[in-house]
């Protein structure tokens, strides 16, 4: 029989216990021989004192002990701290058992007599399927910190509102309707809420009701049964039934169907699904966060979104600014995209955005907001051939804005003579990277002046915020 590589076993901690010495020397010696470092235990206990003392990947164990079983061992090494796996020994008389034995959480086991090899393959598999829980439980772990709170960058007024709101809201099981035009972030602060709440540990499942068509969607939302339709071949869990326990995402919510949207209100009023062509339903615990960057409102006036679904739906809204009414933002976001796009770069290197980028920068208006800033940012450290991103490195519909731009945009927008005013000195004051005496010189403002401005500016937005 051909074994698997030995290398990665050097590192794997296993224990033998086993009350019988004839039979403990020899699979201790046989482990020893293939790679493994082996650890022995004369008894239950002692085994159950050695992995809360020393961290063990691996415990092959007898089933029937003079001091405690295999059950009682089972039970108290699941509980501690970093479990190992678990394979059991038994003799065949007691396959009951051992089935019993992995119902309490083995991972494996071996009937008596048996080959030395089969041992030692189900000891690699063990360790394999352990490392790769380790490895999940990492990537979970970085998943989960990549959207805390922290990570949702803008340090303006109407961004510290939304951090506010997704702090308040994640702690409360209720539905949450996010708005914003196209690439503000919804799912990010989809995936905030869920990863900050009591439901981190389960699924955040997320789909784009737009990109689904319309005739698989209540599928793809509820499953179906085998020969529910033509293609429906096997049984299917749909995606409520994947979130159960955690949050399922529904974005772009305003483009469902209405004979959809009375299924969907079902399911929200019911807790409780039924797959398509299914006779039974089946219960489901999933927390409901929508998006959209469609008036909800215009389209129940026009009968095209149905109201009661509408306030199933939200429960409670967060509403996402776009970039060009927060551009004291703009440049904190370029920075965080330029250390993340730098460090994916086949040899990563400091890099930064020269005065002239900054500048363009903030002359833009950003139609396709935090998205396509960082796509921007991103398309600059491909291009850029030394440390400092140059205006030449961005792309040609960013460094072509002027003030007619900015003029027009304002005329495009109906701003008012104050909201131009106000744009223009918060977008100075980011250029000079909040220093209001270097702003108030170029504005040609008195600096109390402009602090008077700040301070009324601040003031509307939390009245606004309210």
């Amino acid at each position: 029989m051909t074994l698997p590589d030995h290398s990665p076993r050097v590192s794997a901690r296993v224990l033998v216990v086993e009350d019988d010495n004839a039979m403990r020397d020899l699979l201790v010696e046989e482990l020893v021989d293939a790679g493994f470092v082996v650890a022995q235990a004369r008894n239950g206990r002692e085994g159950i004192e050695h992995v809360r003392r020393q961290p063990t990947d691996v415990v092959i164990t007898d089933l029937r002990m003079p001091d405690i079983d295999g059950f009682d061992l089972i039970r108290d090494v699941r509980a501690t701290s970093a479990p190992p796996h678990i394979i059991m020994i038994t003799a065949f008389g007691s396959i009951d058992s051992a089935i019993r034995a992995v119902k309490l959480g083995a991972y494996d086991y071996i009937t008596k007599p048996f080959e030395i090899e089969e041992l030692i393959l189900v000891t690699d598999k063990a360790l394999k399927e352990r490392g790769l829980e380790a490895r999940v439980g990492q990537l979970q772990r970085e998943v989960e910190g990549k959207y805390k709170f922290d990570n949702i960058v803008g340090s303006s007024d109407a961004m510290q509102n939304v951090l506010s709101l997704v702090e308040r809201v994640s702690q409360a099981n209720v539905s949450v309707l996010i708005t914003g035009e196209s690439g503000t972030g919804k799912e990010l602060v989809a995936r905030a809420i869920h990863y900050n709440s009591n439901r981190a540990d389960h699924p955040f499942v997320a789909v784009n009701l737009a990109a689904v068509p319309e005739a698989l969607i209540e599928s793809e939302l509820f499953g179906h049964v085998r020969g529910a339709f033509t293609d429906a071949r096997t049984d299917r869990i749909g995606l409520f039934a994947e979130a159960d326990g955690g949050t399922i995402f529904l974005d772009e919510i305003g483009e469902l169907a209405l004979s959809l949207q009375a299924k969907l209100l079902r399911v929200l009023q019911e807790q409780e699904i039924r797959p398509v062509g299914g006779t039974k339903t089946i219960k489901v615990d999933a927390r409901v966060i929508s998006a959209t960057n469609r008036n909800l409102a215009e389209r129940m006036a026009t009968d095209q979104f149905r109201e009661d679904l509408y306030y199933r739906l939200n429960v409670f809204d967060i509403q996402l600014p776009p970039l060009r009414q927060r551009p004291s933002d703009v440049i904190e976001l370029a920075e965080h995209f330029l250390v993340q796009a730098s460090a994916k770069l086949a040899t990563p290197r400091e890099l930064r955005l020269s005065g002239d980028a900054h500048r363009a920068l903030l002359a833009y208006g950003w139609p396709g907001n935090v998205r396509e800033l960082q796509n921007v940012i991103e398309r600059g450290v491909a291009l850029c051939e030394s440390s400092v991103i140059e205006v030449d490195d961005l792309p040609a519909q960013v460094i072509k804005r002027t003030a007619v731009d900015f003029l027009a945009a304002a005329l495009e927008r109906k701003m008012s003579i104050s909201e131009l005013e106000r744009e223009y000195i918060l977008r100075t004051l980011a250029d000079e990277s909040g220093n209001k005496t270097r702003t108030a010189d170029r504005l040609g403002l008195d600096r109390k002046t402009l602090y008077r401005k700040l301070a009324e500016y601040a003031k509307t937005d939390k009245t606004s915020s309210k």
